[in-house]
């Protein structure tokens, strides 16, 4: 399985109140307003929670009254600041209070202003915490893929015990992570997947899956996942016909399966979505897939990028030239135009296109929304493209920590260091500083928005700052990447 944009999607609701927030920056960076903001960051218990003061203070302005008294004394403040920011941005104020009322949406406010107080305003925007992890729950799976990053099949040896595994949703929590994504492997499988599901929500935190599809394929398997308060699930297809995807999957009657969790889900009230991984061998389904997605009537298509890692190293012949790459997501901004559905791409170069098919009118921030309100436009600056070690990570069955799914570079183990320590690393800095950046992507005037995808410069090159060769400006980096799809191409008929 392959996950990245489920909490991206899942969160966007709340993205207009983040976005506010980054769109007031200007102000939030003068010296008396940090040092405020500074303040307000400071953690108050109130029984077995321990929580910064303005996340208690925003939990007064959603109406709980079980707040510590410092957050009763400055509500009239943040109320004050409540009604500004709705005139100056012609929110309506309830939408903004019934916001409010989401936990992970007030961590995602939170863990904003908490960048903002402890590193000033950068672009990109550094954080205090991702505003997601993406959790390789286990790395067995009951199916067996082209194109899996993790190579999964068979469970590692030395994955996370239960008791470990609730410990870094702890962690993941005190932090200030908004959301979980579980994935694999094939996280539904997993003895582990209730009890840590049961933990995610308890804690307040928005709970997602990546998913073969296949246990969703059961209206109770659906309707359980719902109750125990899974709120969105991103299902693969490769394909509007079986063949096709059984072929990509390795067993036949996934896509059958597949299809029946999708309807499932959506039946059962979750936020479910569709995930398409483009390929040479698939990207003439798209349209058809779109058609299917819409008769289900999931909310969103989820287009990602081939990446060559895990087995899909070994399939890297079925990667798009940047030619095809340009002309397939200029082709679904179009077809997300006229459709009434959400159609993403986890490329980076989207960010590019959309801005530039719209003439600047609409814009992607990494693969959470096209849109064209000004806050979003706002917060494509601070957020946009390539999200990898900045907006969110990843975690693999036994801790170890990456920047992203598809990018199997450690830089900690959650089994020998906090999660906080491993977020700190100077090796982030990488995705952090846009300046650091090679060849074309490091010039380009659209780094900020695009930035290139970091896990196909490693997958290639093994540099996490080389172009991107997936891009159209890259062209010298393509050619070069062809190479390298000859030689692991070689290599796997050796092997």
């Amino acid at each position: 399985m392959r996950a990245g944009s489920a909490p991206a999607g899942a969160l966007r609701d709340g993205g207009s109140a983040v976005g506010a927030v980054i769109a007031t920056t200007r102000v939030l960076n003068r010296g008396p307003v940090r040092r405020a903001l500074q303040l307000m960051m400071r953690e108050i218990e109130l029984g077995s929670e321990k929580r910064p003061l303005m996340e208690w203070a925003l939990m007064r302005l959603a109406g709980a009254r079980r707040c510590p008294l410092a957050a009763h004394f400055v509500y009239p403040l943040f109320r004050a600041v409540m009604r500004l920011a709705s005139a100056w941005f012609h929110a309506d104020e309830e939408s903004i209070v019934a916001l409010l009322s989401d936990p992970p949406v007030r961590r995602g406010i939170v863990t904003a202003l908490r960048g903002v107080a402890l590193f000033g305003v950068t672009t990109p925007q550094r954080l205090p915490a991702p505003f997601f992890v993406v959790w390789n729950f286990t790395n067995a799976c009951n199916l067996r893929c082209a194109h899996c990053y993790q190579n999964a099949g068979a469970p590692l040896r030395n994955e996370l015990s239960l008791g470990e595994k609730l410990r870094v949703v702890r962690e993941l929590d005190e932090t200030g992570v908004a959301a979980i994504a579980l994935s694999g492997g094939e996280p539904t499988i997993h003895d582990d997947f209730w009890p840590v599901l049961a933990e995610i929500n308890r804690r307040g935190l928005y709970s997602a899956v990546a998913t073969n599809g296949i246990a969703f394929a059961s209206m109770e398997f659906a309707l359980r996942a719902r109750k125990a308060g899974l709120r969105y699930v991103e299902i693969s297809v490769d394909a509007a016909s079986p063949e096709v995807h059984d072929k990509f999957r390795g067993v036949r009657g996934a896509w059958l399966k597949a299809i029946r969790g999708l309807e499932n889900a959506v039946r059962a009230g979750l936020n479910a979505a569709l995930a398409f991984t483009v390929t040479r061998q698939n990207v003439h389904e798209a349209d058809k897939v779109l058609d299917l997605a819409q008769e289900i009537g999931v909310r969103r298509v989820v287009f990602f990028n081939f990446v060559p890692v895990g087995r899909a190293r070994q399939n890297a012949q079925l990667d798009l030239s940047p030619e095809e790459r340009e002309e397939f997501l200029r082709h679904i901004y179009v077809e997300m135009r006229r459709r009434k559905i959400e159609i993403i791409s986890t490329a980076p170069q989207y960010g590019r296109v959309v801005n530039q098919l719209s003439g600047g009118g609409d814009v992607s921030p990494t693969h959470f929304v096209v849109a064209s309100d000004p806050v979003t436009r706002e917060l494509t600056e601070f957020i946009g493209g390539c999200g990898a070690g900045r907006v969110y990570v990843a975690v693999e069955p036994e801790g170890t920590v990456t920047p992203c799914v598809f990018l199997p570079r450690p830089v900690g183990n959650l089994r020998a260091e906090r999660f906080w320590d491993v977020w700190m690393h100077p090796f982030f800095e990488n995705f952090r500083d846009r300046d650091r950046l090679k060849g074309f992507c490091g010039r380009c005037p659209y780094k900020l928005l695009c930035g290139g995808c970091r896990a196909r410069a490693y997958g290639y090159f093994g540099d996490i700052l080389a172009p991107d060769p997936g891009c159209i400006y890259n062209a010298d980096a393509w050619q070069e990447a062809v190479k390298t799809l000859a030689g692991l191409r070689a290599a796997a008929r050796a092997g």
